[in-house]
């Protein structure tokens, strides 16, 4: 049975998985705090099993964790995904991935061995295996890059996921900055690096693009209204056409030099513009908080 857009959702599943050290853990602990009921690295064999029992409990919204440490192929999922959703259950998938530089990085700092180091794998060998093994699941999953994401960031995109209606088209808007990279996950990347910069001014450059002076400082720019316009024009007009996709989020980012100012600014403008017609989440992927 398929699910329309006129059918009520009596229940919700958020699979989250992801390479090993690219915030999963993370992701697991921003669902539970949302409200869902998480159970982390089951079998797969045991996961229909599990939901239906959980769901005869009252529980409506379930999370599950997955990773590489499954023993056999993953893509047994898939048969527990088209029997969930025959029965009605909406089901979402949310991978998270870093570049494999992070992701040494990252290891090496918690000094910790990767979960596939254990079959005698150095650790550049492990990520490249782990990669080829969840690229189906990654491939029919919303991803999320983390090479450059915050954990406060990671803990807010996760929240806002599974915040969204599923039955509606939902826009998420991310600033950035593209001396730390360009989000994969977007679906539209805008450079506005061409407005003047606060970061110049020693006054300015501390603060970020919620703080009134930087408002102010943009605001008085005559291209910042321009760019806001088009922007919203430009995203507002091909709205319709991703309805008619029948897609479910929608991913702009906004990117300046180091995702504190304009970026932000920008981000934030273009929200309170496109809110009234779809439901509108924030992320800003570069600030501390």
């Amino acid at each position: 049975m398929m699910i329309t857009m006129s059918e009520p959702i009596h229940c919700q599943i958020m699979i989250i998985s992801g390479q090993s050290g690219a915030g999963k853990s993370v992701a697991v602990r921003a669902l539970e705090d949302s409200g869902w009921y998480c159970v982390d690295n089951l079998p797969i064999s045991t996961m229909k099993g599990v939901v239906d029992t959980l769901r005869a409990g009252g529980l409506s919204l379930i999370g599950l964790g997955l990773d590489a440490r499954h023993h056999g192929s993953l893509e047994a999922i898939f048969d527990v995904i088209q029997s969930l959703r025959a029965e009605g259950v909406w089901v979402r998938l949310l991978f998270l991935e870093a570049a494999s530089s992070e992701l040494l990085r990252r290891f090496a700092e918690a000094r910790r061995p990767h979960p596939m180091a254990s079959e005698g794998h150095s650790l550049e060998e492990s990520i490249k295996l782990e990669r080829i093994k969840l690229n189906p699941l990654a491939e029919q999953s919303r991803r999320i890059d983390t090479t450059s994401l915050r954990p406060n960031a990671l803990r807010a995109v996760v929240k806002a996921f599974a915040s969204a209606d599923p039955q509606r088209l939902s826009l998420f808007i991310f600033s950035f900055g593209f001396k730390y990279g360009i989000p994969q996950e977007a679906d539209f990347v805008f450079d506005v690096r061409f407005l003047p910069n606060p970061f110049y001014d020693p006054v300015l450059r501390p603060l970020n693009g919620k703080d009134k002076a930087i408002v102010d400082f943009l605001e008085a720019q005559p291209m910042t209204q321009k760019i806001l316009d088009d922007l919203f024009s430009l995203i507002s007009n091909w709205l319709p056409s991703f309805i008619n996709d029948h897609r479910h989020v929608l991913s702009i980012a906004i990117g300046c030099t180091g995702g504190q100012h304009r970026s932000v600014y920008l981000a934030e403008e273009l929200a309170k513009k496109l809110s009234p017609l779809h439901p509108t989440w924030v992320v800003h992927r570069s600030l501390e908080s």
